[in-house]
C-alpha cells in the first residue's frame, strides 16, 4: 500500500463565507475555507436530530442556503471532479460487462442523529477500519491520537484510549522463548529501563501512536499504528493490556486487525502489516501464536464466523482464501483489477465480499471461488469498507467519500439504498444486535467531521417523531 501519511484533521469552523474545496492530498476530501477561520468548541456544535432533518435542515449540518450554490449543484461538480485513486494502471473495459445493476431508490434505515461531538479522522487515505458498534448505543471512533466512545443514548463521547503519550502494558506477561513470567509495571518511565528490554511476544512501550486501523468486539479493543505497533485494551479497565511494534520497521504499518474466535473457543487477535506477515495473538498472555507470510503487503484480512477460514488481500489484484491455523492457501479469487482494502464475510459462514480501488465489490461462494457470483460498483471510488449485517440482510459498502451503499442480500443484491452524504468516510457498522437496529457512519472533514446514526425503519417509524 502507498505510504502516505495524512496530516491530523480537526474541526474548523469557517467564517461567514464558504469555498467548498477538493482536498487532492487526502484523496479529494469534503473541507470548507476561505475567511477567517477560528476553532469552534463543542458548546457551539450543533448535532442534527431526525426531526430537524425532517423539517428540512442538512443532514450533515452545512448551510447551503448561505452559498452561491445548491446541494444538488455541488454533487454533481463532486461527480464529475473526482478522481479515484488507483494503483495498477489496468484497462477496466471489461468489468462492464460483469457489472449487476442494483436498483437504489429504497430505504431500509433512516437518518437518526448527527452529532459532532466525536469527529472521526484518518492517518492513512486507503485505510478505513475506524468506526466499530458494540450495541446500538456504544460506537468508537478513532479521533486524533485517541479512540472515542460514543454513546448515542446519553449523547455523550469520552476518551477510552489515549495514545498521544507513552503507551505501556500493565499485566502479567509470558515471553515463550524464556518460559518466563514478567510483571510488566506501568510506572516505567524511560524505555532504557531493563523491565521494557523485551522481545515482540513479550510486549514493549510505544509512544505517540499514529492509529491506522481499529476493531472493537465485546470488551476488547484492538489498534493497529502507522509505524507498526499493536495495541490491545479492555475498554471497561485502565490502561493497556498489551502493546508492542510488530515489525521495528517504521515503514511496515499495520493495515488491519481482527479479533475472533478460534475453533476452540478462544479469543485472538490478528494483524496484518506491510512487511507482508499476518501475525496471531492469544488473549490470554499475548504470546504470538503465527506468523504467515505472503508475497505482498497484506492490506486487509477477515476470519471465517467458524473461525476456520483466512481471508487475505493486498498489493495484489488476487485475493487469497487461507486455513486459519496454518496460513496454508486453499482457494485464489480472481477478478479484480487493481488491490483490495476491505472484506466481509457473510454470518452464513459461505459468501465473502471483498471491496478494491477498481471501484467494485466481488462477492465469492466459497463452495465454488472460481469466479465471483456477483460484481457491485461504487459511484466515483474504490469500495474501502465493507459490512454485513448480523443477520445477513444487507451489506453496507463504503466509498472512500460520499457514498455508502446498503445491499438487499435477500433481493439478490439487486435493491439497495444510497447515502449520499460529503466528506470522507472514516468507517460503517451496524449495531452487532440481530435486527441490526443501528447503522453508523462516521465522516473525518475539517469542517463537518461528524458520526452519523441511522434507525432500521420498521412499520411504526412515525414515532420517531415524538423523540
Amino acid at each position: 500500500m502507498a505510504q502516505d501519511l495524512q496530516d491530523d484533521l480537526e474541526l474548523v469552523a469557517a467564517g461567514h463565507d464558504y469555498d467548498f474545496e477538493f482536498d487532492d492530498a487526502v484523496g479529494n476530501g469534503f473541507r470548507a475555507s476561505g475567511g477567517a477561520s477560528r476553532y469552534q468548541p463543542d458548546t457551539e456544535v450543533n448535532d442534527t436530530s431526525a426531526r430537524e432533518y425532517r423539517q428540512g435542515k442538512d443532514m450533515q449540518g452545512i448551510p447551503w442556503e448561505r452559498l452561491n450554490y445548491s446541494r444538488d449543484q455541488y454533487r454533481q461538480t463532486r461527480l464529475k471532479q473526482y478522481k479515484n485513486y488507483q494503483s495498477l494502471a489496468r484497462p477496466r473495459d471489461a468489468q462492464g460487462k460483469e457489472l449487476q445493476r442494483s436498483e437504489r431508490r429504497d430505504a431500509f434505515y433512516d437518518f437518526h442523529l448527527n452529532t459532532r461531538h466525536v469527529k472521526p479522522t484518518i492517518v492513512h487515505f486507503q485505510l478505513r477500519n475506524l468506526v466499530w458498534a458494540t450495541s446500538k448505543h456504544d460506537v468508537y471512533v478513532m479521533q486524533n491520537y485517541s479512540v472515542m466512545h460514543w454513546s448515542s443514548l446519553l449523547r455523550r463521547g469520552k476518551e477510552v484510549l489515549s495514545v498521544a503519550g507513552q503507551v505501556t502494558p500493565n499485566q502479567v506477561i509470558y515471553l515463550p522463548q524464556s518460559n518466563v513470567i514478567i510483571l510488566y509495571r506501568r510506572d516505567v518511565r524511560s524505555i532504557s529501563d531493563p523491565l521494557c528490554d523485551l522481545d515482540m511476544q513479550g510486549g514493549r512501550p510505544l509512544s505517540r501512536v499514529q492509529i491506522s486501523t481499529m476493531m472493537v468486539k465485546d470488551n476488547l479493543l484492538a489498534a493497529g499504528g502507522f509505524h507498526g505497533e499493536l495495541i490491545c485494551k479492555y475498554v471497561d479497565q485502565p490502561g493497556a493490556a498489551f502493546c508492542t511494534n510488530l515489525t521495528g520497521n517504521k515503514k511496515s504499518i499495520t493495515n488491519a486487525v481482527e479479533i475472533y474466535e478460534s475453533p476452540n473457543g478462544s479469543t485472538r487477535v490478528m494483524a496484518a502489516n506491510n512487511d507482508c506477515v499476518v501475525r496471531t495473538f492469544d488473549t490470554e498472555k499475548y504470546s504470538l501464536l503465527t506468523q504467515f507470510p505472503f508475497a505482498w503487503s497484506v492490506n486487509n484480512m477477515s476470519v471465517s464466523p467458524d473461525g476456520k477460514l483466512l481471508a487475505v488481500l493486498g498489493d495484489s489484484s488476487d485475493c487469497l482464501i487461507a486455513d486459519s491455523a496454518s496460513g496454508k492457501e486453499i482457494a485464489s479469487l480472481r477478478g479484480h483489477a487493481d488491490y483490495s482494502f476491505a472484506s466481509a464475510w457473510h454470518p452464513d459462514g459461505r459468501v465473502l465480499a471483498t471491496g478494491n480501488q477498481d471501484r467494485t465489490c466481488r462477492l465469492w461462494d466459497v463452495r465454488n471461488p472460481s469466479e465471483a457470483f456477483a460484481v457491485l460498483e461504487g459511484r466515483i471510488g474504490a469500495v474501502r469498507g465493507l459490512r454485513f449485517s448480523p443477520d445477513g440482510r444487507f451489506l453496507a459498502a463504503a466509498e472512500p467519500a460520499d457514498f455508502v451503499c446498503v445491499y438487499d442480500v435477500a433481493a439478490g443484491y439487486a435493491r439497495a439504498q444510497e447515502i449520499d452524504l460529503f466528506g470522507e468516510i472514516a468507517g460503517v457498522f451496524f449495531s452487532p444486535d440481530d435486527g441490526a437496529e443501528a447503522l453508523f457512519v462516521g465522516v473525518a472533514d475539517r469542517t463537518y467531521g461528524s458520526l452519523l446514526e441511522f434507525r432500521r425503519r420498521r412499520r411504526h417509524a412515525y414515532l420517531d417523531c415524538y423523540l
